[in-house]
């Protein structure tokens, strides 16, 4: 790939509408209802709606938001965690920035940050190592959070803090796994989904073979993809292409940086410093089994919930999501964030009743940047 234009060509865009067009009139002839295809990732939710995809699509096709934004299936509970982590005194507490404006049963990172707690936004697990070189006297808490994509850059970080005896550093392991939630999803009755678009950045890491369970016991078709218009496009066609044929198998269209087995090198420092937990909570999806990762024993000394006798290796406890919220229906795709009746009223960027609309990632995020704001305004 030399230049982004390569893949926002108008001209390759109406080509594959047309198509996708032409494949969807002759599907709609065995079937009463459109195709639902979830993109799993949050970044292929703002895709779509920052290109106008959902308006040029055919009608015949219909997006269905997944789970794949990180920040947004982070539960109450664990927010609160990082909150009281945060406001133990001699604690710096680092985390990502979109991570900030999520709220938490009592107050989000931002108001704790506003009450006094030391918490600064990073760019790196590296930046918070330097802090913990700088403040040795100091407790240095970095928020791990993040798919297979941020994963090996927090065990990277931990390996660094073992070889430098860095005693002062630990993380707050809040690292999940895509396969399992999509398991999760299709084992749900209430689902309708005919087909995958799976995430571009969590397969650079981890490869196409962990999909492939979608296709061998679901029989669903799946197709890992990049993020510009024309991927996307050309990945919707792949997914039609599959069930006109009525194939199901795991397709690499983001082949450009996506290897089929992953990178050995990630995957080696995350096997390096992580296992299983035997579940984690979801927001909307509530305790999924071996969803979830947690610091090995081995480095346990850096590990926040040990040091702070915080999560799930405490009394964790579940928190109910605020009166009216329904991010859980948007997270699992039964509603569009408009369906939800906070959505623009209670629920706004400024004043976030839901990590959906807050996140970098999250859907109802999408949908008021590019015209829910316009929409609402319009009632």
């Amino acid at each position: 790939m030399k230049f982004a234009s390569e893949f926002r060509d108008p001209a390759a865009a109406k080509a594959l509408l047309a198509e996708i067009a032409r494949t969807c009139d002759r599907l709609g002839a065995t079937r009463a209802k459109p195709v639902h295809i979830m993109e799993i990732c949050g970044g292929h939710t703002h895709s779509i709606f920052r290109y106008g995809l959902d308006k040029l699509i055919h009608e015949g096709v219909e997006f269905i938001h997944g789970p794949g934004c990180p920040v947004c299936v982070l539960p109450m509970s664990r927010v609160d965690e990082c909150v009281q982590i945060a406001e133990k005194p001699q604690v710096i507490f680092c985390t990502f920035g979109d991570a900030m404006r999520v709220p938490g049963h009592r107050k989000s990172l931002m108001q704790a940050k506003a009450d006094g707690a030391d918490i600064r936004m990073v760019y790196s697990p590296l930046d918070a190592l330097e802090l913990a070189r700088r403040n040795p006297a100091r407790e240095v808490v970095f928020f791990g959070l993040g798919f297979e994509t941020t994963t090996p850059s927090t065990a990277l970080a931990i390996q660094q803090a073992a070889r430098e005896g860095l005693g002062n550093f630990s993380v707050f392991c809040n690292h999940i796994t895509v396969p399992e939630p999509i398991k999760a999803l299709l084992d749900d009755p209430e689902m309708v989904l005919d087909g995958f678009i799976g995430p571009g950045h969590v397969s650079m890491v981890i490869g196409i073979h962990p999909y492939d369970f979608i296709a061998a016991d679901y029989g669903k078709p799946i197709v890992v993809a990049g993020f510009e218009p024309t991927d996307l496009l050309q990945s919707v066609l792949m997914v039609l292409t599959q069930i006109e044929q009525g194939r199901a198998v795991v397709e690499n269209q983001y082949a450009r940086v996506v290897p089929e087995h992953g990178n050995a090198v990630s995957l080696a420092a995350i096997a390096d410093v992580y296992e299983r937990r035997p579940t984690f909570e979801w927001r909307g999806l509530g305790e999924i089994d071996a969803s979830g990762l947690r610091i090995r024993p081995r480095y346990a000394a850096f590990d926040a919930e040990e040091k702070f006798a915080i999560g799930y290796g405490a009394a964790s406890r579940n928190v109910p999501e605020p009166e009216g919220c329904a991010c859980g229906a948007v997270m699992t795709g039964r509603i569009k964030p408009t369906a939800c009746p906070q959505f623009g009223k209670g629920c706004t960027p400024d004043m976030p009743l839901g990590a959906l609309m807050v996140s970098s990632e999250g859907a109802c995020a999408a949908y008021w940047q590019y015209g829910g704001a316009r929409a609402v305004a319009a009632e």
